[in-house]
């Protein structure tokens, strides 16, 4: 036989080589107990600045969120709680902001920041449950999964929960491995800054214990010191942040009580079918994604024609598998199929307002779950082939992210609460206090909405105070600021505007009043022109 019959087969190993070097050196570092974590740490570290860059981009047109602007407000102010969640988001913010400027860039980077840790201790948990081939594949598909690109640009006490949260995973498989007194320590700590958070985290927490109470090894763990340290390590951890909620009178339940209970039964079953339908259609990308990187094989299109099932069946096998840890396993299955099941039932049950936002921090174990199905078998080729498809989405948005802003922005220019030029106006308002009285503005105040970006974008960031609001968030008083003088500002496009009129002609007679309107020009769109009502009250004589 002729040589030259070989040579088309041997011209398709040629233009090959490069990526299966690739691959197979990707496949390597992830399985390496030494160049694992290195891995990883870089990967995060790539997929915060790619996407810090890429929401820089989209939100060039827009101020940062109100949640972001009142994480940075409670950072200037270190207390054991702010009325609606306890401290930890923002002594995370405050210290964030000592050493990066108040800028818009460099919220992104916090909430990018948050997200690659949480992505960094999920592969510490994976390593727990499945072999690191597993495991790394379980961060990329996080990295794929919304919440941790589009939907995580907020730095909120709901993200901060992708760090604390997996945390108390990690350390809870650590404790019952090991039953140690140290490793009950570090549970308590864990779930004690876990609470710190917010107390939504109960749910997480209750579902560990659960998943404790199930597991097969319960009576040795119940027997072990870890548990019990545990607790102990949690309620001391807790006291000074209960001391705060006794002083001011449990506001943060108030709070909850105020804003997300119901009177409709009907209702609050809608919200929970709203939150199920956007949970799920968040998770079903990262599954489909990493479905399709687990699926895809050299295969002649006859043999595919002829059964179709053959992209898919190559992957599941029956029989033992030593990558998966089932007593682990077992854990994560129990822990996730609860925080699933259980804060929709007590939604209905309890008749809440369920907001989409509460499952942010509820399904960073979805990957893992199903990546710890023993009957899935996992080639090296699968994670060289998600992580081609993560960084060809990031670099896809990336491209298109001035565009895609651009276009959001000529859907909707009237869109005040997403346009509305805050910033401008802080500015602008700035510049009014220090030439009338030449101090430093003081005390800002409005609805929430409105005083928390002025305090973010004021080079003066004056503490922010809302009127009226029961759990006031401890930063500033009614009597500090009149003493101090205070701005106060309605959006005449707000609803409440009666209301705030009414409470600044009440508590600022002697203010000086004011008409100024602000618009932001974006790519040469002109935003919403929003005009505000501006009260001017004078420092106490």
């Amino acid at each position: 036989m002729s040589t030259a019959s070989f040579l088309p087969a041997a011209s398709r190993a040629r233009r090959r080589p490069g990526l299966r070097r690739l691959a197979a050196w990707l496949a390597a570092n992830a399985c390496d107990p030494r160049a694992g974590l290195w891995l990883v740490i870089g990967f995060a570290a790539a997929h915060a600045v790619l996407w810090t860059l890429i929401l820089i981009n989209l939100k060039a047109a827009q101020d940062v969120h109100m949640d972001v602007a009142e994480a940075f407000a409670w950072g200037q102010k270190f207390q054991f709680g702010y009325g609606k969640h306890p401290p930890l988001s923002g002594w995370v913010a405050g210290l964030w902001f000592k050493v990066f400027p108040v800028a818009d860039w460099a919220t992104y980077a916090l909430a990018m920041t948050t997200l690659g840790c949480g992505l960094v201790i999920s592969w510490l948990i994976a390593l727990h449950v499945v072999d690191r081939r597993r495991a790394f594949f379980v961060v990329t598909m996080l990295a794929l999964y919304p919440i941790f690109n589009f939907k995580g640009f907020k730095y909120n006490a709901d993200l901060l929960q992708l760090v604390t949260l997996p945390l108390v995973v990690l350390v809870y498989l650590n404790a019952l491995e090991k039953r140690s007194v140290k490793s009950g320590l570090w549970l308590g700590l864990a779930g004690a800054l876990a609470l710190m958070t917010k107390y939504w985290v109960l749910t997480m927490i209750g579902a560990i214990g659960l998943s404790a109470l199930l597991h097969p090894d319960r009576l040795l763990f119940l027997r072990s010191p870890a548990p019990w340290v545990a607790i102990a390590i949690l309620a001391v951890a807790m006291l000074p942040h209960l001391w705060w909620l006794r002083e001011v009178d449990f506001v943060p339940l108030t709070y909850a009580g105020d804003v997300y209970g119901l009177s409709n039964r009907a209702q609050s079953i809608q919200l929970v079918f709203g939150y199920i339908g956007h949970n799920l259609a968040l998770l079903a990308i990262p599954v489909a994604l990493a479905a399709l990187a687990l699926a895809w094989r050299p295969l002649s299109w006859p043999a595919l024609t002829r059964r179709p099932s053959a992209w898919f069946m190559h992957n599941w096998s029956r029989g033992a598998n030593t990558a998966v840890n089932l007593p682990q396993a077992r854990n994560i299955w129990i822990i996730q199929a609860i925080v699933a099941i259980g804060p929709p039932l007590g939604g209905v049950f309890f008749t809440v307002y369920m907001k989409t936002d509460w499952g942010i921090s509820l399904f960073f174990l979805t990957p893992l779950a199903l990546a710890a199905i023993p009957a899935l078998r996992m080639q090296k080729m699968a994670l060289f082939h998600l992580a081609v498809i993560w960084l060809a989405i990031t670099l896809a948005v990336l491209a298109a992210s001035p565009w895609i802003a651009a276009k959001e922005m000529a859907i909707n220019p009237n869109g005040a609460a997403t346009y509305g030029a805050r910033s401008e106006l802080a500015r602008e308002l700035t510049v009014a206090w220090r030439t009338r009285f030449r101090s430093r503005w003081a005390v800002v105040a409005g609805t929430t909405e409105m005083s928390e970006p002025l305090a973010f974008y004021s080079p003066d960031h004056p503490a922010p105070f809302t009127p009226g609001e029961v759990w006031s968030s401890g930063l500033t008083s009614l009597e500090e600021a009149k003493r101090l003088g205070f701005i106060g500002v309605c959006d005449t496009t707000d609803g409440r505007l009666p209301i705030c009129e009414a409470w600044m002609k009440a508590n600022g007679k002697d203010a000086e009043q004011l008409t100024i309107t602000t618009q932001r020009f974006f790519k040469g769109r002109p935003g919403p022109a929003i005009t505000w009502k501006v009260y001017i009250a004078p420092p106490a004589r």
